[in-house]
């Protein structure tokens, strides 16, 4: 059985029981998925080799859309992407007159991951690991001097000058060089500064730096290409960029104008990675199925995103077309929901078989009692599972007076329905039971 790190165990346990996604250890518990992982896998192998990729990961509030996210991440990671991840809310969005979008690329930019800086802030790694490696090929013999690295610089960055920006970036990382060489933390800061959008007007950036532009609401998607271009410069196989909580577009953005100005956004990095006019950038955008049909509010709504999002009219019959846009999570089987609550059990006893606080046929029992409050909710999302679960290991833990027949028994169906007043009522015997053939 595998070994759980004290620190997974707690971050895992500590995220499940509030009924958040860990960030860290997700290996421990992954299951199911394998069709959807795989499809990303071959298009991250697609921007390894100088393309681009797009996706929708569609799902049920509570169906693992969030984890799937982190899942792919990690994998990225692991694959030497630099991985950039935000959620959408009300003040950080795609488009937007009041700083919204700057306000996004700024969050983008601060949980930049690698995988050596798999927890975010890895902006500066990024920067100082390449321009550590230029200066030390160019001035390690001891021949080259600091206008050489410079023009070394110049030299390898110059396909960034073609877009946009690009000469003000290549300016901003020669002063961040300037800085590391002479020590000059403040010079430094303000270069990072610059490439996190924090400058809010050109004078004040123009002073630190010397530069004439700055990242503002109307440039986040080319900057965010100009970016890909770079860390494939720095040796990076590609940037991945993480977007969760598109439902917040769909369904808290009560202007219709603004709604369909940031599916217009939307549209056109839709358009330049489908048709192949970006290189080595990939897009995971996160939402639940209203935030894509509903034919008022959702992607949907916008004409064309209705018709580059339409589904494969031959994938029927439950069958998924993994090759396109839209990757709609299906819902985990019972056997996969026991699978994921046995991983539960191994991550909270650390690994150690005769620390395990409930057997196999104890799952069993919690799933059927799921069942019976819940209905087939319980593995379609299953966040309350999971979350009741880690309460149940943890009462436990801490109290070896009972067993989880006790805990189990304590609270029934009859008993929830008492606390909170709501008719569940069980499947009846003429209806299919998920588990009623399940054996262990």
């Amino acid at each position: 059985m595998t070994k759980v790190l004290p620190r997974e165990r707690a971050a895992i346990l500590q995220s499940l029981a509030a009924g958040v996604v860990p960030s860290i250890g997700l290996h421990h518990i992954q299951v199911g998925r394998l069709k959807e992982v795989d499809a990303l896998i071959r298009d991250l192998m697609l921007v390894e080799q100088g393309g681009a990729s797009v996706r929708f990961i569609v799902g049920r509030f509570g169906s693992g859309k969030t984890f799937f996210l982190n899942l792919i991440r990690n994998v990225a990671q692991k694959r030497k992407f630099v991985v950039a991840q935000a959620d959408i809310t009300t003040d950080r969005r795609f488009q937007g007159t009041g700083g919204q979008a700057k306000s996004l690329y700024s969050e983008l930019m601060r949980n930049l991951s690698t995988r050596s800086r798999p927890d975010g802030n890895a902006l500066q790694n990024v920067v100082e690991r390449w321009i550590g490696d230029v200066d030390h090929e160019i001035r390690g013999g001891g021949t080259g001097t600091e206008e050489d690295v410079k023009q070394e610089f110049s030299k390898l960055l110059r396909p960034l000058q073609d877009l946009v920006s690009g000469f003000d970036f290549v300016n901003v990382v020669t002063k961040y060089y300037e800085g590391y060489l002479g020590h000059n933390e403040e010079l430094q800061s303000s270069a990072l500064r610059w490439l996190r959008a924090e400058y809010s007007t050109k004078t004040e950036a123009r002073e630190d730096l010397g530069v004439r532009s700055i990242i503002d609401d109307a440039g986040i998607y080319d900057y965010l290409k100009l970016f890909a271009a770079f860390v494939r410069i720095a040796g990076y196989s590609g940037l991945l960029v993480n977007v969760d909580e598109l439902v917040v577009l769909s369904h808290r953005l009560s202007n219709t104008a603004s709604r369909n100005r940031n599916y217009e956004a939307i549209l056109r990095i839709i358009n330049d990675c489908l048709q192949g006019r970006v290189e080595g950038l990939a897009f995971l955008f996160a939402g639940t199925d209203e935030c894509l049909e509903d034919p008022r509010r959702g992607l949907y709504s916008y004409e064309a995103l209705a018709t580059r999002l339409a589904p494969n009219r031959y994938a029927d019959n439950g069958q998924q077309d993994y090759a396109s846009p839209v990757v709609k999570l299906d819902n985990l089987s019972p056997e996969d929901c026991f699978v994921l609550l046995a991983n539960i059990r191994n991550v909270h006893c650390s690994g150690d078989t005769a620390k395990q606080l409930i057997p196999d046929e104890g799952i069993v029992a919690y799933l059927q009692q799921c069942k019976a409050r819940m209905g087939a909710a319980y593995f379609q999302t299953p966040r309350d599972t999971v979350k009741d679960f880690v309460g149940l290991l943890n009462m436990l833990e801490q109290d070896g007076s009972r067993s989880w027949q006790d805990h189990l028994q304590r609270r029934s169906p009859a008993a929830d329905d008492l606390h909170s007043g709501q008719d569940h009522r069980p499947s009846t015997g003429s209806q299919s039971d998920d588990l009623s053939e399940f054996r262990l």
